[in-house]
């Protein structure tokens, strides 16, 4: 047997259990295999008919925001998001600061439902706590961001109608993604 192999956990020596614990599957293969999965799947949720055309403009209903109850299960679910949102904001964005403020703030929501993830167990409080950050995040910064490419919606009106449409998605299409990959979590090999 090759001592270089651990075959679970309790195995690994304690620096290594500490920076897993730290940094979650981010720097395995598994994580890194992950976050590419997530990145390309709100990609195409975004980009492609019939989707594209919800994908931006005053009221989003941009079905990949769904995703992002995805950093409650797995920290590579952060990066994912938000090079996602970076490669969709080049093809259906409103320009240069979409490409920049989007994936930030991507990665500012899905590093704060991560943290949900990691404090809150209990699954109801967990959910609803987990797709406040993405709500609030994007209501908030995409207005900014409709200002900055001098599209003339109104600030306020601009934070209502996006606030909606990302709760709109996250409660039709994220919470019932969330109780799905709950239950598949211990079954499936892939979500553990």
């Amino acid at each position: 047997m090759n001592d270089n192999i651990y075959q679970d956990e309790n195995d690994l020596p304690p620096i290594t259990k500490s920076k897993r614990d730290c940094f979650g599957d981010l720097f395995t293969t598994k994580g890194l295999m992950r976050a590419t999965a997530i990145a390309a799947l709100y990609v195409v949720l975004t980009i492609i008919p019939p989707f594209s055309p919800l994908a931006s403009g005053l009221l989003q209903f941009r079905v990949s925001e769904a995703l992002t109850i995805m950093p409650l299960f797995f920290l590579s679910a952060v990066p994912g998001l938000a090079v996602g949102c970076l490669v969709a904001n080049i093809v259906v964005g409103k320009g240069i600061f979409d490409i920049i403020l989007g994936p930030l703030a991507s990665l500012v929501a899905a590093t704060v439902t991560y943290i949900i993830g990691r404090l809150i167990k209990k699954d109801a409080l967990r959910v609803g706590l987990g797709i406040l950050p993405p709500i609030l995040v994007n209501a908030f910064v995409v207005p900014v961001i409709f200002i900055l490419a001098n599209l003339e919606y109104g600030y306020w009106i601009s934070v209502l109608f996006v606030g909606l449409g990302q709760t709109g998605v996250l409660v039709i299409l994220g919470v019932p993604l969330y109780f799905s990959l709950s239950k598949l979590r211990g079954r499936a090999k892939f979500l553990q």
